[in-house]
């Protein structure tokens, strides 16, 4: 509000007010880890006639890494959105656009009720396609356009499953229906309809074909937000469902779901593979990137589901990076066409350096966040013998040093011609590098977050005080 109140200011606000929300989140983490998993009624009425909010370990965790990919995109958006092709009204429209989308962000990594889940995930998506669109042009509306549908989709189908669970058992709190959900058919009909729809907003294969065009044509901000949070965010929904709500006996579902990611990873590498612009090769390793987080379903072990978390926290972290450094050469050089990158390296050193270690995590290499996540992956599979899911795990790194590699090889040929360039605000260089390094450094500081995920629900069995 204050945003379209004071538009001179409107990059201050969104600065002072970013700095708050992670000074907030800070406090909740103390508050969580010295006291255990905290559940808050809102307003006194607590469920089932009002709303709690619930935050544990894994609700931390998310609103830690949204907390720190959304300080990178605000400093990093106040030198993106000076460039000369943006109209002042998009630029200022932005701001008031992305803290919605952060607001919603928050409030779903916080909810404990499945229909007020519902509202954030729509507050989620209308935010999110309107900064698709921001970018203007036939291809961000278009984009925008089939995201917006996709959307609705999904979460029609999920608002069917929660009315079919409330007409059911009286109550839309996670933790009442956990205590009385019992197989029947209404609840594996309302399962089919949320799955589905929280599959679609997730974009797992074949379900993902929304997803390319739209974090493509997206600013590279937006790109950013789109990869590393808003789909992760119907990820995180599916994890709590699953675990927590739906009681699922037999494994062929949970097999369904392997497969399903094991042909998003090899679909998503080629594709990503065969790309001659940057933006679409990282949109299309999100696609491979997603299906990692799919594979722990059919082993649902301990260890299994702490790799998919660990994967998920650091593919936000650098594929938030790899989107700012594509920002970045695109503001350069006008242009993102990877066979013309061969002046990148000797020009915009800090941004090559930001997309390769970007790309250690996503291939999977030590010591990064992402080595630490495909380990547990590995170390799940071999434990329950699926030595098929062993296989697509290091299969899928192959791919991603391919596509990786393919783009630090043109970036490192020495320019045999000159070039039209752009100068590139410092503090977009360095935020990119710092959050690549931050995938980095996840892999070494591997047991504080593990022991974050082992605070309350869903993996403790600990009750909310």
């Amino acid at each position: 509000m204050l945003s379209f109140l004071l538009p001179q200011r409107v990059k201050l606000l969104g600065l002072l007010i970013a700095a708050g929300v992670v000074a907030a989140v800070a406090a909740l983490g103390w508050q969580v880890a010295e006291l255990g998993a905290q559940r808050y009624a809102i307003g006194g009425w607590g469920a089932p006639l009002g709303i709690d909010l619930y935050a544990d370990g894994l609700s931390l965790l998310m609103l830690m890494v949204n907390a720190v990919v959304c300080l990178g995109v605000s400093v990093y958006s106040t030198g993106y959105f000076n460039r000369a092709y943006f109209r002042r009204s998009r630029a200022i429209y932005f701001w008031p656009l992305w803290m919605f989308l952060w607001a919603a962000l928050n409030a779903l990594f916080l909810s404990s009720d499945i229909f007020n889940l519902y509202v954030t995930l729509e507050l989620l998506g209308l935010s999110a396609v309107a900064l698709v669109a921001l970018a203007g042009g036939a291809d961000a509306l278009t984009s925008a356009m089939r995201y917006l549908l996709i959307n609705l989709l999904g979460s029609l189908f999920y608002l069917l499953g929660v009315a079919l669970l409330y007409h059911r058992f009286g109550s839309l709190d996670i933790t009442i229906l956990s205590q009385h959900i019992e197989p029947s058919p209404a609840v594996w009909v309302a399962m089919g309809l949320m799955t589905s729809g929280l599959l679609l907003k997730t974009a797992l294969f074949p379900m993902h074909f929304w997803l390319p065009a739209a974090h493509a044509s997206a600013p590279a901000p937006v790109s950013a937000l789109l990869s590393a949070l808003v789909v992760k965010a119907s990820f995180y929904i599916f994890l709590r469902l699953w675990l927590e709500i739906f009681p699922v006996d037999s494994s062929v579902f949970g097999e369904l779901l392997g497969v399903l990611g094991a042909i998003a990873i090899f679909w998503g590498g080629v594709q990503a593979l065969r790309q001659t612009r940057l933006k679409m090769l990282i949109a299309y390793s999100t696609v491979a990137q997603l299906g990692y987080l799919f594979l722990a379903f059919p082993m649902a072990s301990y260890f299994a589901w702490k790799g998919a978390l660990f994967i998920l926290l650091s593919h936000a972290l650098a594929k938030t990076a790899m989107f700012m450094a594509a920002g970045n050469i695109l503001h350069f050089g006008g242009h993102d066409r990877i066979q013309d990158f061969d002046h990148v390296v000797q020009y915009q050193p800090l941004t090559s350096a930001a997309f390769a270690l970007a790309g250690i995590s996503i291939m999977g290499l030590p010591p990064s966040g992402g080595f630490i996540g495909k380990w547990l992956l590995l170390e799940a599979a071999i434990n329950s013998g699926q030595w098929w899911l062993v296989i697509i795990i290091i299969m899928g790194g192959l791919l991603a040093a391919a596509y990786i590699f393919k783009v630090i090889g043109y970036a490192f040929t020495q320019s045999r011609k000159s070039h039209q360039t752009r100068r590139v605000p410092i503090r977009m260089e360095w935020t990119a590098l710092i959050l690549a390094i931050a995938a980095i450094l996840l892999g070494l500081i591997a047991p504080w977050p593990l022991a974050i995920m082992d605070i309350g629900l869903p993996f403790s069995g600990e009750a909310a005080g």
